[in-house]
């Protein structure tokens, strides 16, 4: 993996994943673990809907040319081919956008890889408001859709560390899984010792005034929010929730019992997926909480700078720390 330290005065395009600021970034932290994963195990094989530039899966092709499959602009055919290796005893790693894969490939994935059982991973790049190209390239209700299909597990990993992290813990798991991904220059945010568990909510942060409950990229906003409201003499926890599938009820349920308000942050509309996942966790065990939910509304996002749009969705940090001081009025 190469290690690097971002400028604060980085620009972003309008089809850049994730401005680091000043964090550390690690380069393609997917594709360099998942040839790590396939350098002990030669059932590894790597397929892309003509997206591997894109999706970081090019260190893979790299490394083992004969064991990577293009399978071009078509997205069920991508799953369909995927779930036939898995049927003989590959283990296919296929990478797509999100929209392509949620939107397009649905049936495949829910059929061919979920209810056949097949050891399948989909790697998911551009979700939410990573992309500015619009509600065709924005993958923002794809929590909601995967989430519902039986069986299948959705991991949406926040920062380099974790995603490494994850793609080694779900190539050991069998079964079907889809995995959101932050691609090119990922950004540093968990400690390198981190331990990432299918299923398991982490605690990052402890407070009692506020608590955030969080996902995806969004976990890094909440940190920085935390410390903004600490040296404003609020203390504010943090709970990361990576799995949204099987979802850790419990411990979400825990930790909320524990602040006096919650603020659920994701990438993601607000209904069916963390929020919703939150609301649920607190109803089935009676934890009386006020929930604010903190992510993107109904309706397809224009195109623009990524960072316009993040901020227009209110997912900076300082939006999330106004956001909680309001709560707390």
């Amino acid at each position: 993996m190469t290690v690097s330290t971002a400028s604060p005065n980085f620009t972003r395009t309008i089809d850049q994943s994730e401005d680091a600021g000043t964090r550390s970034t690690i380069n393609a932290p997917f594709g360099s673990a998942l040839v790590q994963v396939a350098s002990e195990r030669t059932d590894i094989v790597g397929l892309t809907a003509d997206l591997g530039k894109y999706t970081d899966i090019f260190p893979f092709r790299d490394a083992f040319p004969e064991r990577f499959f293009n399978i071009g602009m078509a997205e069920q055919n991508l799953i369909a081919v995927a779930a036939g290796l898995a049927r003989t005893g590959y283990t296919p790693f296929a990478t797509t956008y999100g929209v392509f894969a949620s939107r397009r490939a649905y049936d495949f994935i829910a059929i061919a890889c979920a209810h056949a059982g097949m050891d399948v991973k989909i790697i998911a790049g551009l979700p939410g408001l990573t992309t500015g190209y619009g509600g065709t390239h924005q993958a923002i209700e794809d929590l909601a859709i995967m989430t519902a299909v039986p069986g299948l597990v959705v991991v949406d990993p926040c920062d380099a560390i974790e995603i490494a992290a994850a793609t080694r813990k779900i190539a050991e798991y069998r079964g079907a899984v889809y995995m959101r991904l932050l691609r090119g220059s990922v950004p540093v945010v968990l400690d390198s010792n981190y331990e990432f568990e299918i299923g398991k909510a982490r605690q990052l942060r402890a407070g009692k005034d506020i608590g955030f409950v969080s996902t995806g990229m969004m976990t890094e906003r909440t940190l920085d929010a935390a410390d903004a409201l600490a040296a404003q003499g609020v203390q504010a926890g943090v709970l990361h929730v990576s799995t949204l599938k099987p979802f850790d009820a419990d411990t979400v349920a825990s930790f909320c019992s524990e602040v006096g308000s919650v603020i659920s942050v994701e990438n993601h509309v607000v209904r069916g997926g963390l929020a919703s996942l939150v609301a649920e966790a607190l109803f089935d065990r009676r934890v009386d909480k006020q929930l604010t939910r903190v992510g993107l509304a109904d309706r397809f996002v224009e195109c623009g700078s990524v960072a316009t749009l993040q901020r227009r969705s209110g997912l900076t940090a300082p939006q999330l720390v106004a956001t909680a001081m309001e709560v707390l009025r």
